[in-house]
């Protein structure tokens, strides 16, 4: 049995309806502090969504908005940094496919990127989020101060080619 997600919203498909329905997410203290570890992030302060949800004939759409305040850890200096991130999303949630030879290779479009499938006639709107602010990060983050240590650090092109080294060597000698 799967582990109940940080930030779990279940919605059953019997409380849907015909007619589109708004709604706003929204993760307290405790599920912002398991996401920010699940994720690997300094801390996660805010986590929000509204949304409209509408039941089409073979999927439910799931669309809104995500907006979160964060901290991410900059990838030259290591120091944790302030985020904001807004972002739209546009799910479709499907019944559980059960695809004969499972083994094979599937290729994706870019339509297929943002379906989520479902089973037992529920959809977790709260661990779709989660996946969205997830998608959202930035997977190589730079600080403020980045640039500045990366200047200090980083050699030039000319120090860190394949002459660089003999060229270094030169200057030391007499």
């Amino acid at each position: 049995m799967m582990e109940q997600p940080e930030f779990s919203r279940i919605v059953r498909l019997s409380e849907i309806g015909s007619t589109a329905r708004s709604g706003e997410l929204s993760a307290d203290e405790e599920e912002r502090r398991k996401l920010a570890r699940r994720f690997d992030l300094p801390k996660i302060s805010r986590l929000e969504a509204s949304y409209s949800l509408l039941a089409g004939e073979d999927r439910i759409g799931f669309t809104g908005q995500l907006e979160s305040d964060l901290q991410q850890r900059c990838v030259v200096t290591g120091e944790s940094f302030q985020v904001r991130l807004r972002e739209d999303f546009d799910i479709a949630f499907v019944p559980e496919l059960d695809i004969a030879g499972a083994e094979e290779e599937i290729e994706l479009t870019e339509e297929d990127c943002d379906i989520i499938e479902y089973e037992n006639g529920q959809l977790d709107l709260g661990e779709a989020i989660a996946q969205t602010l997830y998608l959202a990060l930035d997977p190589f983050p730079r600080g403020p101060n980045a640039d500045a240590v990366a200047q200090e650090v980083l050699k030039s092109e000319e120090e860190a080619g394949p002459f660089g080294a003999l060229a270094a060597l030169k200057d030391k000698l007499p």
